[in-house]
């Protein structure tokens, strides 16, 4: 099963990288705490043991950088990653790179990110950082979700090493943790008058739903193998008697955000990436969703699949 390197926070990624490279290189990799970095996660200083090759390891000052996103299926060829403007996130990084060129501070480059990484998009971005820096493109290292999977089935330990867990699939989720997250959301959309009962919506298949939302096959499906088996869970929360103040909130939640998507879905090119703006939204606006971004996905999910959020086929027939 794929991780879901998106639920981790910033910080949690850039461990699971530092675990990464002290297998890839050796325990003498240092990590650097939270805060300005100055385009550095992790640094280590010798012979690699085993990187890029064990034949032909990394020698002298190895910088390695961790780059997460929250956001399903994004690239690095997105133009706010490795875009040519200059606050893309690569134009941001080679400006650091540079300057730690120029005080002898790095003679190797390794990039990492829980994008997906095509060879041609990896292959074009270590070409400009070696054009632009000034350092041979056989120093420089970029790689996505596509070399995080294949690490973590050579080097099993790395989730335990950087004090991460692999979820649980199902998820028997605590209700008291549930509500709590479906209070954060209406708190943090503003939506705290409760409704009266919502209107029952006919359920229609996911398939039926993404093609009247312009939400892509490849996206969906990973919700779904993510989260379908939470849906079971809150479905079942909501619906518990005691739970009726709960599921108010939830229905204010929704009717909020729904009037959102409709007044900006012209916004956005997809529903892949609304949805990815919509929990983006909430982990910005509130300190428990930040911090149970998966129940927090979970939960959007649930919206979407059960036609509280988004268009319903019948409507876009009328």
């Amino acid at each position: 099963m794929r991780y879901p390197f998106h639920d981790l926070d910033d910080s949690k990624f850039e461990r699971l990288v530092v675990a990464l490279m002290r297998e890839l290189f050796g325990l003498a990799v240092e990590e650097f705490s939270p805060g300005p970095d100055g385009g550095r996660d992790a640094r280590f200083t010798g012979t690699a043991e085993r990187f890029p090759s064990a034949a032909s390891p990394w020698v002298g000052c190895t910088i390695g950088q961790a780059k997460h996103t929250s956001g399903f299926n994004t690239h690095i060829s997105d133009s706010d990653f490795s875009g040519a403007g200059e606050t893309s996130l690569i134009s941001v990084e080679i400006e650091r790179v540079k300057a730690l060129v120029k005080s002898g501070e790095l003679d190797n480059y390794l990039l990492i990110t829980n994008r997906r990484a095509g060879a041609i998009a990896a292959t074009d971005i270590r070409d400009r950082i070696a054009r632009e820096v000034g350092i041979p493109t056989e120093r420089i290292f970029v790689a996505g979700i596509e070399f995080l999977d294949s690490m973590l089935e050579k080097f099993p330990g790395l989730v335990r090493q950087a004090h991460l867990e692999m979820p649980d699939v199902p998820l028997n989720v605590p209700s008291q943790d549930l509500a709590e997250i479906i209070l954060a959301v209406s708190k943090a959309l503003g939506a705290d008058d409760l409704l009266t009962d919502a209107p029952v919506v006919d359920r229609v298949s996911l398939a039926q739903k993404d093609a009247a939302n312009g939400m892509s096959s490849e996206f969906s499906s990973q919700l779904a193998r993510n989260y379908l088996d939470l849906t079971i869970e809150i479905q079942r929360f909501l619906a518990a008697p005691g739970n009726v103040d709960v599921l108010r909130r939830y229905e204010a939640a929704v009717e909020d955000f729904q009037l959102k998507i409709i007044a900006h879905r012209s916004d956005f090119e997809s529903f892949d990436r609304l949805f990815n703006y919509l929990v983006g939204l909430l982990f910005s606006r509130d300190t428990v969703l930040g911090r149970e971004r998966r129940l927090t996905r979970a939960l959007v999910f649930y919206m979407y699949w059960n036609c509280d959020i988004g268009r319903v086929p019948d409507a876009i027939a009328e």
